[in-house]
C-alpha cells in the first residue's frame, strides 16, 4: 500500500470535499480516501500496482477541481517552506473582493432601503418620474458585485450540471433568481413608462431584489473572510513547528568554520552551536555542555542539560554554553520533520464521528433546494404572489449551511491534535484522538514504561559500624566492574556517580547463579545471594528479614562479606519513574481499569505493581501473549489502551484501540503506536485522555449547534411561521445568519486552545519511594542509625536548601557537601528542598552554608 497527500484547489464547502472523497473512493485499488476541508488536503491510501498519483489526479479533475500531489520524493534535506501561508494569501483575496464589493454595495442598498425610512436620495433618483432611472442605477451597481463574486456561480452551476450540488449552487440559484426577478421589474416599469401605466409602476416598484442578490454576496464573502481566518489559527501549531528550523548552520568545512544553508547540512557534518543558537539538525554532541530548551518539542519546560555523548533535537535552543555536534539526522529525517508529518497526517484524518456529518452532507444540498422549491410552490398555490413566494424561496438556499456541518469535525481535530503536540503529545489520526477519550481500560508494560527499564542501586544497609556506605559500595563496585552482569554495571555507575575512586581486584571468581568473589588488599570480598554465602560457611545470622523485605519490595538484594563476617546489603532495581503512582491514581480516579503485564516474575511484578497502584498484575508474560491478554480484554466489551515502550510490545500496541508509545522508546513501538509521548512522563497519558474527552466534546457541541441552526433556520425560511405570527426571514438577514454559523463553529472549535490538563485534587498523591532510586540513604535498623550517629562522633544534620530546580541541582549540592571533609551520607531531597547529611564535630557549619552559598543555593539550618 501507498500513501500520497494532495492539494485540492477549487473546493468552496464540505459538500466539495465529500464529492472528491466518494469519486476516489470509487477508483479500484484505492483502500480510503480521506479529505479536510479545512486544509485543503487529500490523504489516498492506495495499490500502487493498480493505481497512481495520475488517475487519481484525472478523477478530481473530472469533477471540475484542481489536484497535485504534495512533493511524494522531496530533497533529502529539503527544509520545509517558511513562506507566507495559503491561507494568508486567501485570506487577502477575500478581503480585497470584499472591500471592493462594499464600495458598490453599500450605495445600492441606500438606495433600495433609504426612501423606505425617509432618507434623502439624489433628486435625479428621487421620486416616481424617476423609478426607472433609479431601477437602472440599481442594476449598474450590482453587476460589479455579481461579476467579483462570479465564481459562485462558475462553481455553482458547474457542480449542479454535474449533479453533485453544493453550496455555491444554492448561493448562485438564489442570487440568479433575485437578480433575473429584478431585470424582469425593470422591464414591467419601463412597459408601464411607455404606456403610462402608474398603477403597474407602483405595484412592481419595490420589487427590484438587486440589493438582495448584492448584500447576499457580500455577506457570505465576508462569512468566508471570518471563516478562513480562524481557519487559519487552527493550523498556527505547524506553522509554529516549521518555524523551529533556522535557515542557516555553522560547520566545520576544511577546518573552518563556515555558515551554510541548513539544506546544505550532510550526515556527519559538525555543526557548532553558541549560547542562544536554534540547533539546526538532529545529531550527538562531540565536545562542550549546555543546558537546551526542548519545550517547544517536547512540552518539557526546564531546559535539559547536554554533555558529550548525548543527542540534540532539530529546533530547540540552546541556552547558556557552547557545543560541537556530529549530524546524525538531516532533513526529511530529524525529530522535527517526523513531528510536523504526524501532526499533519493526524489533520487530515478524519474521526468516526465525523460519517454523520459526511453522511448528511451528501444530501444536504439537494434536499435544500428541493424544500425551496416546495415552499416556492406552495406559497404560490396559496395566493401569495411571484414576489412573496420568490422571496421564501431564495431565504430557504441561502440561510442553509452543510459548511456548518462538515467544519465540526476536522476545525475541532487540527486543533486538539495541534494542542497535543505543543504538549509533547503527537496524535497519528483522528480516530485515535476519539476513540482514546471514550476507552475504560489501559493496559502497561512494566519495563521501560513504568520503570526507568534500568536498574539502579537504592539501597545501601550496613551491619558494620566500623565502616562507611562509601567504603562498602567502593569495594563492592571494585569487584562488580570485573563482571557483566547488569546488577554489576548499576553499582558500578552508582559509585562512579558519587565520585568514588574504584580499584582493582585480582582472583576474581564468578559463581553463576551465586555471585562473584574476588581479592582487594588483603580482603577475600563475596558478594551475592544467600547460596553464596552458605557456600562459603558465613552465616546469614539477622539479615534474612531485611533480605526478604528487600525481595518482597521487587529489589535484588547483594549480600557483601569479608573475613567471614557480613558487612551488608546493597539493593538494587528497576526504579519506578516519577509519577508513575500520580499517573496512575489519577487514571483510575477518571474511572479506567488499570491493568499491568510483564514478563517478569510475579514477585516482582506484584511489588511494582503495589507500589504504584494497580491491583491488576500479570506476570512471567511472553511478548507475543501480550496481544491475547489485550484481545481478552476487548472480548469482554472493552475499549483498550495499551502503554509500551520495547519491541515486545509492538503486537499488543497494535492490537489494543489506542496503543500509546513512550517517545523515546524503541522505533518499532513508535511506528505500532497510535499516540506518541514525548516526554518520559505518564501524566502525560493523563493530559492525552483530558484532551481527547474536550476535544470530543467540542466536537458535539458544534455538530449540535449546526444541527439546530439549520433545523431551526430553514423552516424559519420557509415562512413556517408567516401564518400564525406573521413571520417572514428576509433573504438579507437568512445570508448573514448562513455566514455567521461556520464562523460560529470554527470560533468554538479554536477554544480549545485554551485547554489545560486538570490533577483530580482530591486523588493528588506523593509518588511512593519505596523503590526510588538513593542519594546514600541508610535503610537499616533503628539500632544501626542510632549507632552509626555516635560512632566516629559524627552527627545527623538537616539543611534547607533554596534555589534547587532539578536534579542537576541535586547533584551540585550533593558534590559541595561531599567536598567537605567530615561529611558523609549526603541525602538531597528535591521535593522537600531539604539536605540530610552526617558530619564530624570538627565541621563548622558556617562553612557548610558559606559553600552551599557559594554554588548558588542559600541555606539554613533546620
Amino acid at each position: 500500500m501507498k500513501k500520497v497527500q494532495f492539494k485540492i484547489s477549487g473546493m468552496t464547502c464540505t459538500a466539495c470535499a465529500a464529492a472528491i472523497e466518494r469519486k476516489v473512493n470509487q477508483i479500484d485499488g484505492v483502500a480510503s480516501a480521506v479529505i479536510n476541508f479545512s486544509t485543503e488536503n487529500l490523504v489516498v491510501t492506495f495499490q500502487k500496482e493498480l493505481v497512481s498519483s495520475e488517475i487519481i489526479v484525472k478523477a478530481i479533475e473530472s469533477l471540475g477541481y484542481g489536484a497535485a500531489p504534495i512533493d511524494e520524493s522531496p530533497a533529502p534535506n529539503k527544509p520545509r517552506s517558511k513562506g507566507q501561508p495559503e491561507y494568508q494569501k486567501q485570506i487577502l483575496e477575500i478581503r480585497n473582493r470584499l472591500i471592493i464589493s462594499l464600495i458598490f454595495t453599500i450605495p445600492l442598498f441606500y438606495l433600495a432601503m433609504g426612501t423606505m425610512i425617509g432618507l434623502p436620495v439624489p433628486s435625479f433618483l428621487a421620486g416616481p418620474q424617476n423609478l426607472l432611472i433609479n431601477a437602472l442605477t440599481q442594476l449598474f451597481l450590482t453587476l460589479p458585485v455579481i461579476y467579483l463574486c462570479r465564481h459562485f456561480y462558475y462553481n455553482g452551476f458547474k457542480a449542479l450540471a454535474k449533479r453533485i450540488p453544493n453550496m455555491d449552487s444554492l448561493v448562485a440559484v438564489g442570487t440568479s433568481a433575485s437578480l433575473i426577478y429584478g431585470v424582469v421589474v425593470l422591464f414591467i416599469l419601463a412597459y408601464g413608462f411607455s404606456y403610462d401605466n402608474m398603477d403597474l409602476i407602483h405595484h412592481y416598484s419595490h420589487e427590484l431584489y438587486f440589493e438582495s442578490a448584492a448584500v447576499i454576496l457580500v455577506l457570505i464573502t465576508l462569512g468566508k473572510y471570518f471563516e478562513t481566518k480562524a481557519k487559519g489559527k487552527t493550523s498556527q501549531a505547524i506553522e509554529k513547528l516549521i518555524a523551529l528550523a533556522p535557515e542557516s548552520a555553522r560547520v566545520i568545512r576544511d577546518n573552518q568554520e563556515v555558515e551554510i544553508p541548513i539544506e546544505d547540512v550532510q550526515l556527519d557534518d559538525r555543526v557548532i552551536i553558541r549560547p542562544g543558537d536554534r540547533i539546526p539538525v538532529d545529531g550527538e554532541i562531540l565536545s562542550g555542555h549546555s543546558s537546551v530548551d526542548e519545550s517547544l518539542l517536547t512540552g518539557e519546560s526546564i531546559p535539559i542539560e547536554k554533555k558529550i555523548g548525548d543527542s540534540v533535537i532539530c529546533g530547540s535552543i540552546n541556552k547558556t554554553g557552547a557545543f560541537e555536534f556530529r549530524a546524525t539526522k538531516i532533513g526529511n529525517d530529524t525529530t522535527l520533520s517526523k513531528i510536523i508529518q504526524l501532526v499533519e497526517e493526524a489533520q487530515s484524518s478524519k474521526a468516526p464521528i465525523a460519517k454523520i456529518a459526511d453522511q448528511i452532507s451528501r444530501y444536504f444540498v439537494p434536499i435544500v433546494m428541493g424544500i425551496s422549491l416546495l415552499s416556492f410552490s406552495v406559497w404560490m398555490f396559496l395566493g401569495y404572489g411571484l414576489s412573496f413566494s420568490l422571496s421564501i424561496g431564495i431565504s430557504v438556499l441561502v440561510i442553509s449551511c452543510p459548511c456548518a456541518l462538515g467544519l465540526a469535525t476536522p476545525t475541532a481535530i487540527m486543533v486538539g491534535t495541534g494542542k497535543g503536540a505543543e504538549k509533547g503529545i503527537l496524535f497519528k489520526n483522528g480516530p485515535s484522538l476519539e476513540i482514546l477519550g471514550k476507552s475504560d481500560t489501559i493496559v502497561f508494560d512494566k519495563t521501560g514504561t513504568l520503570t526507568v527499564g534500568a536498574p539502579s542501586v537504592t539501597d545501601v544497609i550496613l551491619y558494620d559500624d566500623s565502616i562507611s556506605p562509601q567504603k562498602l559500595l567502593t569495594l563492592t563496585a571494585s569487584l562488580e566492574q570485573k563482571s557483566e552482569h547488569p546488577l554489576s554495571e548499576a553499582i558500578v555507575n552508582k559509585a562512579l556517580h558519587n565520585n568514588l575512586e574504584l580499584v582493582d581486584a585480582t582472583e576474581f571468581n564468578a559463581f553463576p547463579g551465586m555471585g562473584i568473589q574476588g581479592k582487594i588488599g588483603d580482603l577475600m570480598i563475596f558478594a551475592g545471594n544467600p547460596k553464596l554465602m552458605e557456600q562459603e560457611n558465613i552465616a546469614l545470622g539477622s539479615i534474612t528479614e531485611d533480605y526478604n523485605r528487600l525481595s518482597d519490595m521487587g529489589k535484588t538484594p547483594l549480600i557483601i562479606a569479608w573475613n567471614q563476617e557480613l558487612k551488608g546489603i546493597i539493593g538494587v532495581a528497576d526504579t519506578i519513574k516519577e509519577n508513575s503512582l500520580q499517573a496512575i491514581t489519577q487514571l483510575k480516579a477518571m474511572g479506567l481499569n488499570v491493568h499491568m503485564l510483564t514478563g517478569d516474575n510475579e514477585r516482582t511484578a506484584m511489588a511494582i505493581g503495589k507500589t504504584v497502584g494497580i491491583d491488576n498484575v500479570v506476570a512471567n508474560v511472553l511478548p507475543h501473549e501480550k496481544s491475547h491478554h489485550i484481545k481478552n480484554l476487548q472480548l469482554q466489551g472493552r475499549q483498550v489502551i495499551m502503554v509500551g515502550d520495547g519491541i515486545n510490545d509492538a503486537p499488543a500496541l497494535a492490537q489494543s484501540n489506542v496503543g500509546i508509545a513512550i517517545g523515546n522508546g524503541t522505533d518499532v513501538a513508535i511506528e505500532s503506536a497510535d499516540i506518541i509521548l514525548m516526554q518520559n512522563d505518564l501524566l502525560n497519558i493523563v493530559s492525552a485522555i483530558q484532551l481527547s474527552k474536550a476535544t470530543l466534546r467540542n466536537i458535539k457541541q458544534n455538530l449540535f449547534w449546526a444541527f439546530i441552526y439549520n433545523v431551526i433556520g430553514i423552516p424559519l425560511a420557509a415562512g413556517l411561521l408567516f401564518i400564525p405570527f406573521g413571520l417572514k426571514l428576509n433573504p438579507m438577514f437568512a445570508a448573514a445568519a448562513m455566514s455567521f454559523s461556520s464562523v460560529s463553529v470554527v470560533l468554538n472549535a479554536l477554544s480549545l486552545k485554551a485547554f489545560k490538563p486538570k490533577l483530580n485534587q482530591k486523588y493528588t498523591v506523593k509518588d511512593n519511594d519505596a523503590i526510588s532510586e538513593i542519594n546514600f540513604s541508610l535503610n537499616r535498623s533503628d539500632e544501626n542509625i542510632e549507632n552509626n550517629k555516635k560512632a566516629g562522633n559524627k552527627m545527623k544534620k538537616v539543611l534547607k536548601v533554596d534555589q534547587m530546580s532539578c536534579q542537576h541541582c541535586v547533584k551540585r549540592v550533593e558534590d559541595t557537601l561531599n567536598a567537605i571533609e567530615g561529611i558523609d551520607s549526603v541525602l538531597v531531597s528535591l521535593e522537600k528542598g531539604e539536605v540530610t547529611y552526617e558530619a564530624t564535630n570538627s565541621v563548622d557549619d558556617k562553612v557548610v552554608i558559606a559553600a552551599l552559598t557559594d554554588s548558588g543555593y542559600p541555606a539554613a539550618f533546620l
